[in-house]
């Protein structure tokens, strides 16, 4: 019995000891390496001009789309703003060729790019508390910081796969399609938004329905992207899809951006893994 109870003694140390080292060492060592690979993050959203202080630059995106070439055009994005859009749309009834662009004066805020840079920023902060002369005493506080951290990076990413869901009345009430001159003809809505890496540029085209019509209404509900035959009301008319126009561009630092999320969560969660074998012994036990 006393061997087995020395047995234990020691092989309790050897956990001690082990725990003890994962705290103060291994942690600080993860901690570090998330800062730096948030940090690439953040530095893909910012995109500076020659000056750390200039304007943020301008990138132009080619739309494109491989099943259709009725509409083309590019679209100028600086930072989290659209702030040129030059689009070229052909009527497929009788291939008129109608060209808008944004007014001059105006910038289109995309607002999942600057959720998914704050979403970023506050996990940074985060782990910026935590700085190497910090001492955790127990496993529960690292897996409290790491819960907190990864729900900040689940967030930015979830901003950039996960686009709106709108109504059409919505797409029609929204400031983007006061946007453009010439102004847009009442027949056509417009939606711009983030799927994963990619800019999107939808372009819907409608038609009135007629009080006598035989057509049984329901408006849609909300969606990323509507079909024709989605029905909805605006102001005293009743309007149907006709066509769909859907063409989109990749932003190659929104990639970067995702493989970043992924490689952080991943190392939250291996970390997170490795207390967690210690939980029953230590966790509420300071050192």
């Amino acid at each position: 019995m006393a061997t087995v109870m020395a047995a234990t003694a020691a092989e309790r140390a050897v956990l001690e000891e082990e725990f003890r080292w994962l705290l103060h060492d291994e942690v600080h060592a993860v901690l570090r390496q998330l800062q730096d690979i948030l940090k690439e993050a953040s530095l893909r959203f910012t995109l500076p001009g020659s000056g750390t202080e200039g304007p943020t630059k301008q990138e132009n995106f080619v739309l494109g789309s491989c099943g259709t070439d009725q509409v083309k055009g590019v679209l100028t994005l600086q930072g989290d703003a659209l702030s040129q859009a030059d689009v070229n749309l052909k009527m497929p009834r009788n291939n008129q060729l109608l060209h808008f662009a944004f007014r001059e004066d105006k910038q289109w805020k995309l607002q999942q790019i600057q959720d998914a840079r704050n979403h970023v920023s506050q996990a940074i902060y985060l782990l910026a508390n935590r700085d190497e002369s910090y001492q955790f005493r127990t496993g529960a506080e690292v897996l409290k910081l790491m819960d907190a951290v990864m729900l900040q990076l689940t967030r930015a990413r979830n901003r950039l796969t996960t686009p709106a869901t709108l109504t059409l009345p919505e797409i029609a009430a929204s400031g983007l399609t006061r946007m453009f001159a010439p102004t847009l003809p009442s027949d056509l809505l417009v939606n711009v938004y983030i799927n994963l890496n990619k800019l999107c540029l939808t372009v819907y085209q409608l038609h009135t329905l007629q009080p006598n019509s035989t057509k049984n209404f329901r408006p849609a509900g909300g969606a990323v992207l509507h079909s024709p035959g989605a029905m909805f009301e605006w102001g005293t008319q009743r309007l149907e899809v006709s066509h769909v126009h859907k063409v989109e561009s990749v932003i190659p630092w929104l990639n970067d951006a995702l493989v970043f999320f992924t490689v952080s969560l991943q190392l939250c969660q291996q970390l997170k893994d490795k207390i967690s074998v210690f939980s029953s012994y230590w966790s509420c036990r300071p050192f």
